[in-house]
């Protein structure tokens, strides 16, 4: 089966795919959730970069506690193939509403936010939602200056990722491109 990426709205649907834990897992849950944007599961779970990260499969027991946010453990892979992403978008200009806001600024550094929690006109959002910062000069993005925010954290309580649309493009792409390489359908 064929991913399409020309869905409206890329990037809005989370799968859970529940796949046996890796070794390095075992210690927490004999099976996981594999979280991700695309509706197959990874082909290999420890060197996939096509999941957000994982949560443990708890089965329901009397008195247990179902995961949380807090049993969320991101996937590093992940973050550097949306990092990755997000750069090269900046440097294609492939985010209209970026651009134009870089254009708007002229020159100083641009904070990357992410969607989920968007801060009031003017006002710099939290930490945990500033996905990196990016130099401006006369208006222009200068990507090779892309900053990661060691801060940002893939899940908060306000949820997923959600990028702008011009960048959920770009990460959708790069997400089935990676897949197929993994060995995906």
């Amino acid at each position: 089966m064929a991913f399409s990426t020309s869905t409206a709205k890329p990037l809005s649907e989370l799968y859970y795919h529940l796949v046996k834990s890796p070794e390095s897992y075992h210690y927490w849950s004999k099976n996981i959730f594999a979280i991700s944007f695309l509706p197959k599961p990874p082909t290999d779970i420890e060197g996939s970069k096509t999941f957000i990260g994982v949560i443990p499969a708890i089965e329901a027991q009397e008195g247990a506690q179902e995961p949380g946010l807090n049993d969320f453990k991101a996937n590093d892979k992940f973050l550097n193939l949306m990092h990755d992403t997000i750069q090269r978008a900046l440097r294609d200009g492939a985010d209209e509403a970026i651009q134009a806001e870089a254009t708007q600024r002229g020159s100083g550094w641009l904070h990357i936010h992410d969607e989920r929690n968007v801060p009031a006109l003017g006002r710099i959002g939290d930490p945990d939602d500033i996905v990196a910062s990016v130099m401006v000069e006369n208006g222009k993005i200068l990507s090779e200056t892309y900053q990661r925010m060691p801060s940002y954290r893939l899940f908060t309580a306000d949820g997923p990722p959600k990028l702008s649309p011009g960048l959920a493009h770009k990460l959708e792409e790069a997400l089935l491109k990676e897949h197929r390489r993994e060995g995906g359908e």
